[in-house]
């Protein structure tokens, strides 16, 4: 079974449809910047899932990902120091879930999203997936891993 994880980005820098339009081949994750999203990322499997969510902008989980690629060095670090892993979009959410809405939602507390604003790499728990699937009008995705080439 998946984990499930959340992935920040500011739409104007890379948003949900630029991720569509990769395709099967996805992208790396890159520009992450913080030792515990780092780590999340260092963590993560192939088949893992994740949501993808607008920063800044919109401030809306609007679709779900996929880890394609394991954690590997981040092509735009020249340090050394940070990794990234490869994502590609699975399915849209037919209702963006916003912030507002996961901060009024109960069963959301304690979700990383609301405790933890500012990490741009997040966990997330199988009854967070789950509200927050059946907030965006998909039912809870469980994809088995994937063939992807592993880094």
């Amino acid at each position: 079974m998946p984990a499930y994880w959340l992935f920040k980005s500011e739409p104007d820098a890379f948003s949900w449809d630029m991720l569509v339009a990769k395709g099967a081949k996805g992208e790396p994750w890159t520009g992450v910047r913080n030792y515990q999203a780092r780590n999340n990322m260092r963590a993560m499997k192939i088949g893992d899932l994740g949501f993808f969510y607008h920063s800044n902008e919109g401030k809306d989980v609007v679709g779900i990902c996929e880890v394609i690629g394991l954690a590997h060095p981040d092509a735009t670090d020249g340090t050394g120091a940070w990794e990234c892993v490869d994502v590609k979009a699975v399915q849209p959410f037919p209702k963006s879930v916003s912030l507002a809405d996961v901060k009024a939602n109960p069963k959301l507390a304690k979700m990383a999203l609301v405790t933890s604003m500012r990490l741009s790499v997040q966990p997330v728990t199988a009854d967070e997936w789950k509200e927050v699937c059946r907030m965006g009008g998909v039912k809870a995705v469980k994809q088995a891993p994937t063939k992807s080439t592993k880094r």
